[in-house]
């Protein structure tokens, strides 16, 4: 028995071991674990500081996410203020030098990609504006396939022993990436054009993308609520101007989209915005998949 007992202990340690070895990823926002994951596979252990029911933009610094930083490795976030409310105090508690900002530890997505909607000026009167402009970038896949290129490279430079690995599935995955991308965009043809009403200005790279229009916004100004004077504004304007859909995110409050929606006899669509926004939403791919399906079930 105590043979077992030593066996059980040892096999528990090399567990513990093996899972030290990997590399330990922290990311910011469900989308950046998923990617972290596809580009790791078993190299890595990734774990989401937020989840597809939060609003990412303001979440508790709580003591579990402050253990989680300070064992990371690499830290992958959105960046362009997205975090700003919330990741800067989890990293002063968490004093984790491999992982501090402008360290090789420290990654931002959105220092890849083109960002929309820079403001012209900056004003807190505007409401929650971001200086280096929309940091919603994950709902464009070609935005998903520029940022892996780049994550695959900073994973290969942290973990050099494994660097081929990275680059090999990074390869795959950038390949049945695009052949996805392609269906998608053909899939997604027809919806050129359908004029939409959202909740948050979050969408931005997903009307870009399909070709959305959108016509009005139900937050009178970025993290402001809507008062009734201004839905009866946006509904005035829905009147002038039809929409097809008013779209929201899964963690946000659904009663001004489903007021809209009764109102102008238009179509309230919940969309899962990030990975785990709905149940069908279990990775990057169906993430896509869903979204699609949903504004294609608008036109028939």
């Amino acid at each position: 028995m105590h043979i077992f007992k030593c066996a059980a202990v040892a096999a528990l340690l090399l567990f513990s071991h093996m899972a030290e070895a990997r590399l330990q990823i922290f990311a910011c926002e469900p989308e950046w674990a998923a990617l972290a994951e596809e580009l790791g596979g078993s190299q890595v252990v990734s774990f989401s500081a937020t989840s597809a029911m939060q609003d990412p933009h303001h979440i508790e610094a709580r003591p579990a996410l402050i253990s989680r930083l300070r064992r990371a490795d690499l830290v992958v976030c959105t960046g362009a203020g997205l975090e700003a409310g919330w990741l800067p105090m989890l990293q002063r508690r968490a004093n984790n030098m491999r992982t501090a900002p402008g360290s090789q530890g420290y990654f931002e997505a959105s220092a890849f990609v083109e960002l929309r909607e820079k403001p012209a000026r900056l004003d807190r009167a505007d409401g929650d504006v971001h200086a280096q402009g929309n940091p919603h970038i994950q709902l464009d896949p070609h935005n998903i396939a520029t940022v892996a290129q780049a994550l695959a490279e900073r994973l290969a430079q942290l973990d050099s022993d494994n660097a081929e690995i990275y680059s090999e599935r990074a390869d795959n995955f950038l390949q049945r990436w695009m052949e996805a991308v392609h269906g998608w965009e053909e899939r997604g043809a027809s919806l050129k054009g359908m004029q939409v009403v959202v909740d948050h200005a979050g969408w931005v790279y997903l009307e870009e993308w399909l070709g959305l229009k959108r016509i009005a916004t139900l937050e009178p100004k970025p993290g402001i609520p809507p008062s009734s004077g201004h839905l009866a504004k946006v509904l005035a304007a829905v009147q002038a101007q039809p929409a097809a859909a008013v779209l929201y995110a899964a963690y946000q409050d659904k009663r001004s989209a489903q007021w809209l929606a009764a109102r102008a006899a238009i179509e309230p669509v919940k969309l899962p915005y990030t990975v785990g926004g709905s149940a069908q939403a279990r990775d990057l791919f169906a993430l896509f998949d869903q979204t699609l399906d949903l504004l294609l079930e608008v036109q028939q």
